[in-house]
């Protein structure tokens, strides 16, 4: 028998302004040229769901692990290319231009302004350090804005030696906020000179603060998003980091294996900015009908695929 008792939904959820827009946009798209052919340069935002509901569009998702935006579209000869939420280089939009493509961006005004900000540094004989995730297309689009004179900073690994005296300091939008404040502390004693701005968006430091502000009781935390979205892993990591005994990171309710919540009375439900509002309530309804002792099976709480 189950010793869930209560369901507690952190708030803020669903898209946040940026993948609603991404969203709404690539929709806007498909009404307007009903009848040409649409692809998304990589995945619009990292969530399944999202790439399945486009799919049932007839709007093509073009991605393939290892291979750059730019090498993407060289397999794209005709139609209209959507830039996703995480931004490209500008060599991508030049080629897409050269190659006769119809373009709808669909980058995220927070990702948009900060390759602004570095951009206008680089314009004025800055170095910059980009402190981000190796491989994921939002570092891959800001790298591209001067490859020789910025510098990505993984993370997890020993910070590089860089000589420049006019130096800048960014990062990510997505990225943990606990990370980014530990990294831009070292970053500080080893470049005093650094002129340094957390681009961290709203939207992941409002979901990484409301895990932070868990109430002590809660002892499990499940989190509801693709395995591939970076704001998603961190809310999970920022989970663990605070000391919560259970934390689960699932894609939807299918998922969920109740038996990882035996011996827990409070749980907590949060979910990534990319991931769709019917998928969280797919989780915290029937987590809430097993806390009211109902006999209830996962599948009387699937809702159909939405975008």
């Amino acid at each position: 028998m189950t010793t869930l008792k209560t369901v507690l939904d952190v708030i803020p959820r669903g898209f946040c302004k940026g993948v609603f827009k991404a969203i709404e946009l690539a929709k806007k798209a498909r009404q307007e040229h009903p009848d040409l052919p649409i692809t998304i340069l990589g995945e619009l935002v990292h969530n399944q769901s999202v790439i399945d509901g486009l799919a049932q569009l007839g709007i093509t998702s073009l991605d393939s692990k290892g291979k750059t935006r730019l090498e993407l579209l060289e397999t794209i000869s005709e139609g209209l290319v959507i830039i996703t939420a995480h931004g490209v280089s500008p060599q991508v939009m030049v080629q897409a231009r050269a190659r006769g493509l119809m373009t709808m961006d669909a980058t995220c005004e927070d990702v948009y302004s900060t390759q602004q900000l570095m951009q206008s540094y680089l314009d004025n004989g800055y170095e910059i350090l980009y402190i981000g995730q190796p491989g994921h297309p939002e570092p891959e689009a800001a790298l591209g804005l001067s490859p020789s004179r910025i510098t990505l900073i993984d993370p997890t690994q020993p910070l590089p030696q860089i000589y420049a005296q006019k130096l800048f300091v960014t990062n990510q939008t997505t990225m943990s906020t606990l990370d980014i404040a530990a990294i831009l502390d070292a970053i500080k004693q080893r470049y005093p000179q650094a002129i340094i701005s957390d681009e961290t968006c709203s939207a992941t430091r409002m979901r990484q603060e409301a895990i932070l502000k868990l109430p002590a009781l809660v002892d499990a935390v499940i989190i509801v998003g693709d395995k591939r979205s970076n704001n998603t892993a961190m809310l999970a990591k920022i989970a663990r980091n605070r000391g919560i005994k259970t934390v689960i990171a699932i894609q939807r309710l299918t998922e969920l294996n109740l038996e990882e919540l035996d011996g827990v009375e409070t749980v907590a439900v949060s979910a990534g900015a990319s991931t769709p509002r019917f998928l969280i309530d797919e989780v915290t309804s029937y987590l809430k009908a097993v806390a009211a002792g109902r006999n209830v099976d996962k599948e009387d709480f699937y809702l159909p695929l939405s975008v």
